[in-house]
């Protein structure tokens, strides 16, 4: 059982949560469809980034819909991507000019800057997932199932 009852608005449980203030929800998704078609950054990537971050988050919902980060290490660009988005996750304030001195290497400024406002994004998504206890049952689109996915220590 969610923390929160869904509203009438939205058309998935996470948007019935946030959908209390439709305002809110259309800008919302509105934020989340610039993110995914109107960024110069690499959907794969974004992907990558949000299953990272799903489990950082301990967002069952979140974790069911994608299952654990899906790519090789040899795939540097998002492999330090990914790890930037681990050490936002888990503490953002020992986050340093030198890590995004790491960044410049593969990204532009421009797609630092998508990059930090996406995981922002989604970081708060998962927070709002965890805390109104958006479980794996809620979730229509999962491709795994939590106990499968083995001792996670939420």
């Amino acid at each position: 059982m969610t923390t929160i009852a869904f509203s009438g608005n939205g058309d998935s449980p996470f948007e019935k949560l946030i959908g209390h203030n439709p305002e809110i929800l259309q800008n919302w998704n509105n934020l989340e469809e610039t993110f995914l078609k109107k960024t110069s950054l690499d959907s794969y990537l974004l992907e990558q980034i949000r299953r990272t971050l799903a489990f950082g988050n301990g967002c069952e919902y979140c974790m069911a819909k994608g299952g654990r980060p899906d790519f090789s290490t040899s795939e540097l660009k998002i492999s330090i991507a990914a790890s930037f988005a681990d050490i936002f996750c888990k503490d953002h304030r020992s986050i340093f000019k030198e890590h995004f001195n790491i960044l410049r290497e593969f990204f532009s400024d421009k797609e630092i800057s998508e990059l930090c406002t996406y995981i922002s994004f989604i970081n708060a998504s998962q927070k709002l997932g965890k805390i109104f206890n958006l479980t794996e049952d809620y979730q229509p689109n999962a491709v795994v199932k939590m106990d499968e996915l083995g001792d996670l220590k939420l």
